[in-house]
């Protein structure tokens, strides 16, 4: 398949500004650019479809430009948005775009050579462009009924308590003037982006029409949701980042672990690597045997390697697998508490270990992992309770300091999925 034709059999190719697209992607050398949002010191999940799509037009022979909207981030982004952003001060955004800038470089080739990739920031020509020569080389050229009639900006408006200030309303001539900008000094030809920058993407292709007379292009995938429309990369807990301060590599992988069974084999196509013909066995595999997760599997060991690195990407894969099996014990003290962040815990004394310790019933019906002590007692006969990961099923059976981990924890399970954490507290 030639770049174009991948992209479509992934589910990448949303939009296209022409058709005329599929035929120029097939032709050397094409430069590529799309833009990454410095609102937080780190890209999240929904960043990462379009890091791919631009690791692979380097791939295919093309050369990408990443480009920090160092000047758009000061005015925000509408596009998606309900309400308008706090604007940054310039202190933040150094700070962001520089986070940023290393994240990037963990993905494309920025080596010399005709497929270089390029990170560049839209501060450099937006910070010193004078208003008057603004309005006169760009703002002329946009009529204000056309730009009521974007998505981005029409939603706005039809939400009367919010609305849109002038200033976001402007960011589609900036991003326009972005395009048209890399278009001149770059040779850039096509814009990448989400299907919520369609309208923005549309924009810088006018633009450089009708100060050039000359041809660029646009392409937007989907974005990345569930089957059920939620949005990728947010949990209950927040975002799903792409640093390891803020979502370590244990916890990435388990994201990708719990995806549903219908999620999981089109997100392999789109957010991995894997050459078709291994992607459609992973299809199959899953199609045939669910229960396998053959599909999450993949997913999380190709993202997550992806991201952190194979290393971190298998000490995630031995944690996970530790949450079932007595590996539990080998883990250090803090991978276990990644294990177990969203399992119950309770806070125990420590005195009531000593000695003989505090019978398991007792503690199952204090945790809530059984009903009561009487069915305490049965689940132990039934087999189904787990202290650290070994079953135990004798009723006479005391938890002492001696089966704590790391001098202070001890995790319960009943069946295979509900887990408690005891805590151990003072002296």
């Amino acid at each position: 398949m030639n770049i174009f034709e991948e992209l479509t059999w992934r589910g990448l190719v949303h939009q296209v500004t022409s058709p005329d697209v599929a035929e120029r992607m097939g032709k050397p050398v094409l430069t590529c650019y799309i833009g990454f949002d410095p609102t937080a010191d780190s890209l999240h999940v929904g960043s990462l479809l379009q890091i791919l799509l631009l690791m692979r037009m380097q791939r295919a022979g093309h050369r990408p430009i990443a480009l920090a909207g160092g000047g758009t981030g000061m005015i925000g982004d509408p596009s998606g948005k309900s309400e308008e952003r706090n604007l940054l001060g310039v202190d933040q955004l150094e700070h962001n775009l520089a986070s940023i800038r290393v994240q990037l470089e963990r993905f494309l080739d920025f080596s010399p050579g005709p497929t270089q990739a390029q990170l560049v920031n839209n501060h450099d020509w937006l910070g010193s462009l004078r208003l008057l020569e603004f309005l006169r080389t760009t703002g002329k050229r946009f009529s204000v009924n056309a730009m009521l009639e974007k998505d981005s900006v029409r939603t706005r408006l039809e939400q009367r308590e919010q609305g849109i200030s002038f200033t976001e309303f402007t960011y589609m001539l900036l991003q326009a003037y972005d395009f048209l900008h890399l278009f001149e000094t770059h040779g850039c030809e096509l814009q990448l982006g989400g299907s919520d920058q369609w309208g923005n993407i549309t924009a810088g292709v006018d633009l450089i029409r009708r100060v050039c007379n000359q041809r660029a292009f646009g392409l937007t995938s989907p974005l990345l949701t569930t089957s059920d429309g939620k949005k990728l990369g947010k949990t209950e807990k927040g975002t799903v980042w792409l640093d390891a301060r803020r979502t370590s590599p244990y916890m990435l992988y388990q994201y990708w672990m719990r995806m549903e069974d219908r999620d999981a084999p089109r997100l392999v196509r789109m957010l991995t690597l894997l050459p078709k013909e291994e992607i459609e066995t992973i299809e199959r595999a899953s199609a045939e045997r669910p229960e396998s997760q053959q599909a999450q599997k993949s997913l999380a060991w190709e993202v997550t390697s992806l991201v952190h690195g194979a290393q971190a990407a298998a000490e995630a894969r031995k944690a996970s697998e530790a949450l079932f099996g007595r590996e539990i014990a080998e883990l250090d003290e803090r991978t276990l508490l990644e294990v177990m962040a969203e399992a119950p815990s309770s806070e125990v004394p420590s005195d009531a270990l000593a000695g003989a310790g505090k019978p398991l019933v007792e503690l199952l019906a204090d945790t809530g992992l059984s009903g009561s002590r009487s069915a305490a007692k049965n689940d132990i006969k039934g087999g189904g309770i787990y202290v650290n990961n070994q079953r135990s099923g004798e009723l006479t059976r005391a938890i002492t300091q001696q089966d704590t981990l790391h001098g202070r924890y001890v995790v319960l399970r009943k069946g295979k999925k509900n887990f408690h954490l005891i805590k151990l507290v003072g002296a």
